[in-house]
């Protein structure tokens, strides 16, 4: 027998409750009739129902789902948090991207910038970057909400007062200094071991602090940056001891005021009367004072094979009005100096001249989006003795194709360090570059919870 409930008031339908009624025969051990048996599965099923539904929700919990159990430090937002969009190239990069700038004691940035140099020479790139950041929307003044945290030292901006050029030998205990600084004063450092930290290196070797290769090689990366995020001028195709490390590759800095001041009187389409053009060091002989082979004694073989040429215009000597000759010319030569990459690679593409590139191995900056294959030559280091050919072929094959593509504005502005971020510019390209780190983190962490 049943008890019939009444519909609750103010619920959406209604229900009815069975109250089973057990007789005296029930309880003396008779057998159970059919309603009994139903009564005994639907308290079965109820509990089974209970108990799956109280696993589903707490294996679905948050920190369930974020961290594996073997996880023993708290990482950064950029490492922990998951991305719902499926490649890079279906969403805005930069949107919601967050970095914290340290502020620093002057001695490691403003105090140098009391020297105009600081802030024009080819590794001005550390200020430019730093002072694009500061303005920029990424900036953000909450530590906590950050993806990265920059590290403004300036390292390039010690000028040796016997030949002038920077001397960075002070950089390995300025940037231990900063480390400390940071690491004792703020708990972000230490959760990822710097992991999530930028510093800039925009001189010769980069990340090894030094500008002679053989030593460079032999100090290595100092421990304290191993697992920072480098950005660096130096890069090669190659294993190198000065790219073990996260790094980005980015252009030497040219300023962008110059350019803009050539090409105001020698357009890109202007007349271009100097087939091939280099100015700059150049030894006579393969070994310098110092008894090491500059440029790997490249420059020196171009000097002897092409100086008589008159297809070639060769100056060994400074001009500072030199931007305009290479605004003149169809073809600029951009051999390696001490290390592969050079400022003339950026002022040749920013100033309309299709750019030689004569280094083994260079790794070129933003090389997935700058069309390098397709605005410049690459000419083999032991191919120079073909060099004359090589130019007279390609003037009278594709030369027009290639200015074509390199006269496009996109690709200038990608080279060049604004001091404020245009979409598109330089410092927007190493935004991009380091968004993509981030997606792919987030990628590799979601991965890793499944």
């Amino acid at each position: 027998m049943a008890d019939l409930i009444k519909p609750v008031i103010g619920r959406r339908g209604f229900y009815v409750k069975m109250r089973f009624l057990h007789s005296n025969h029930h309880r003396h051990g008779k057998r159970f009739s059919s309603s009994h048996y139903n009564h005994f599965f639907f308290k079965c099923f109820k509990w089974f129902l209970w108990f799956f539904i109280s696993v589903y929700f707490f294996i679905s919990f948050p920190p369930f789902k974020t961290f594996s159990s073997s996880s023993s430090v708290v990482k950064s937002r950029s490492l922990v948090e998951s991305s719902s969009s499926s490649s890079p190239s279906s969403i805005d990069l930069l949107k919601g991207l967050k970095i914290y700038i340290y502020e620093l004691p002057a001695k490691y940035n403003g105090d140098w910038l009391k020297n105009e140099r600081c802030k024009k020479h080819l590794f001005a790139s550390e200020v430019a970057i730093h002072k694009a950041l500061l303005e920029s929307d990424v900036r953000t003044f909450d530590p906590n909400e950050a993806d990265f945290f920059f590290v403004p030292v300036y390292v390039s901006c010690n000028f040796s007062t016997i030949n002038g050029f920077p001397a960075i030998g002070h950089a390995r205990t300025l940037i231990s200094s900063a480390i400390n600084l940071i690491s004792s004063s703020f708990p972000f450092w230490n959760r990822t071991n710097g992991a999530d930290h930028i510093f800039v290196a925009s001189h010769d070797f980069g990340a090894c602090f030094h500008t002679m290769e053989n030593v460079a090689i032999e100090d290595g990366i100092m421990d304290g940056l191993k697992a920072s995020i480098i950005i660096q001028t130096f890069g090669v195709q190659y294993n190198h001891p000065c790219q073990k490390a996260e790094s980005v590759v980015v252009p030497p800095y040219v300023s962008p005021e110059s350019v803009r001041s050539t090409l105001s009187r020698w357009p890109l389409n202007g007349r271009r009367e100097i087939f091939a053009f280099f100015r700059g060091k150049m030894e006579v002989n393969p070994k310098n004072v110092s008894g090491r082979f500059y440029s790997k004694a490249i420059r020196t073989h171009i000097w002897r094979k092409y100086n008589n040429d008159r297809r070639f215009y060769l100056k060994r000597h400074r001009f500072p009005g030199y931007q305009s000759e290479i605004a003149r010319s169809v073809f600029c030569l951009c051999p390696l100096g001490w290390a592969p990459w050079s400022p003339r690679l950026v002022e040749s593409v920013a100033l309309g001249c299709v750019p030689v590139i004569i280094a083994d191995g260079i790794q070129l900056p933003f090389h997935d989006v700058v069309p390098w294959s397709d605005i410049s030559l690459t000419v083999p280091e032991n191919d120079i003795g073909k060099l004359g050919q090589i130019l007279d072929h390609v003037a009278k094959t594709n030369l027009t194709e290639i200015q074509r593509n390199l006269w496009d504005p996109a690709v200038s502005r990608a080279l060049l360090f604004n001091d404020q971020i245009e979409k598109g510019d330089a410092t927007w390209q190493i935004l991009r570059s380091l968004a993509g780190k981030l997606h792919m983190a987030h990628n590799k962490s979601r991965v890793s919870t499944q």
